[in-house]
């Protein structure tokens, strides 16, 4: 434990208050997308208002205990944290409760527990430790091997339990690689991947082969080392090729029947307004009659009458959109951006590796946890299950990106004495 006189001395003030802010901020729209005239009261623990409300104390009680223990527990212990977060993530396969066909929750009496949240920052903590052990400036494929196997694990048992969105956030993992020497090609070639599933899946493909192909033509055409690239030219090539060919078993055997559903509904293959893209034609709405300033708080039309499902968690942009309009959803991206490049300032300034890359863990996750959240209110990216980090209610998701933060606040507040 710290001492007592030091507790808050060199914690930075400025993301703390970003952070209560944006818990602030959340609770009045979890309020507004759920208000009632008979249910009222802020404190009607009957209501997700009133139980997000006993989530925000207890989120700040977590927070609290964060930065009082000394950071030294929390290196130390990142690799037990990891393991067992991996074994509750297995034991969730088999006794877990489905909840939006995700098997992804263990029900305790009337309060839920999914580990996955957790999984996020214990997954952060062990990346970080292990690449602070790493001495060397070149890395070996063999811990280059350990230190995808340290994200992929937890992302399989995931995908396992149905939640691909949660599945996804893993990603960012991968800029967190890139900041640490990833190359800059693996970034390129995984863009590549994903627009190539994409126009798989709208263009016939002897079209998508032969343009693909004439792109590999005039790229060997015009290198200047014709021998050397040939063979990586050809590779990717073949490898594209090879992609290509395979995305029809991933979209049909591999992905679950909703998700594909609304893939097709999200590229204009499939329209249905009452199902799959309701959602999503809701959302669209509530959004758009918000204007420029908003229709007010409580006077959501879409909101009020539960137009959007899911209002109050994986689709809360709306809320927003709707009664603070543009201005007020500018307002929410100052203070989450905000909060992000306070983030990077911090992690930056770090002088230990462990300190650093969890530091940009951190950033990277709430980064693709706000960008996928948007991407799929306003159509961007396909509807799936994603709670947008303070603001969407939860417990599990509040408290898991809680102690995802404030761990990092507390390695700050020691960076004067982490030297490595």
């Amino acid at each position: 434990m710290r001492a007592a006189k030091n507790i808050f001395a060199n914690i930075d003030k400025v993301s703390i208050l970003l952070y209560a802010i944006l818990m602030l901020f959340g609770w009045i729209n979890i309020y507004a997308s759920q208000y009632n005239e008979d249910t009222a009261f802020a404190l009607d623990f009957s209501t997700r208002y009133g139980k997000q409300m006993l989530f925000i104390c207890i989120a700040s009680f977590v927070a609290f205990l964060t930065l009082i223990i000394d950071w030294k527990f929390y290196f130390s212990l990142s690799y037990l944290f990891y393991i067992a977060i991996i074994l509750l993530l297995i034991g969730v396969l088999f006794k877990g409760g489905i909840t939006g066909g995700a098997t992804s929750w263990f029900e305790l009496g009337n309060f839920k527990f999914q580990p996955s949240e957790f999984a996020k920052f214990t997954t952060a903590l062990a990346l970080a430790k292990y690449y602070n052990s790493l001495h060397v400036k070149r890395i070996s494929l063999q811990d280059k091997l350990k230190t995808y196997a340290i994200i992929i694990l937890p992302f399989l048992l995931i995908i396992l339990q149905n939640d691909l969105g949660t599945a996804l956030v893993y990603a960012a993992f991968v800029l967190v690689l890139y900041r640490e020497g990833l190359s800059g090609n693996i970034l390129i070639f995984g863009l590549i991947i994903a627009i190539l599933f994409v126009l798989t899946l709208v263009v016939e493909k002897t079209i998508l082969l032969s343009l693909i192909s004439a792109i590999a033509v005039l790229i060997y055409l015009f290198s200047r080392r014709k021998k050397k690239e040939f063979l990586l030219i050809l590779g990717v090539l073949i490898t594209c090729t090879t992609f290509i060919f395979s995305v029809d078993y991933i979209f049909n055997d591999v992905l679950a029947p909703h998700q594909r559903k609304r893939i097709n509904i999200l590229l204009g293959k499939e329209f249905d307004p009452h199902g799959a893209g309701y959602n999503l034609i809701q959302s669209k709405i509530a959004i758009g009659s918000g204007g420029f300033s908003g229709k007010g708080f409580l006077n959501g039309t879409q909101t009020r009458f539960d137009f959007v499902p899911e209002q109050s968690t994986d689709f809360i942009f709306c809320t927003i959109g709707e009664e603070w309009g543009f201005l007020g959803s500018l307002f929410f991206m100052a203070l989450f951006v905000g909060l992000l490049f306070r983030v990077l300032f911090l992690a930056e300034r770090q002088r230990s590796n462990f300190s650093r890359i969890y530091g940009y863990s951190v950033a990277t996750i709430l980064f693709m946890h706000l960008v996928i959240n948007i991407g799929m209110t306003i159509g961007l990216l396909p509807v799936i299950g994603i709670p947008l980090p303070f603001i969407s209610y939860g417990g599990s998701s509040l408290i898991g990106f809680t102690i995802l933060l404030f761990i990092f606040l507390n390695l700050d507040s020691y960076r004067l004495q982490i030297l490595r």
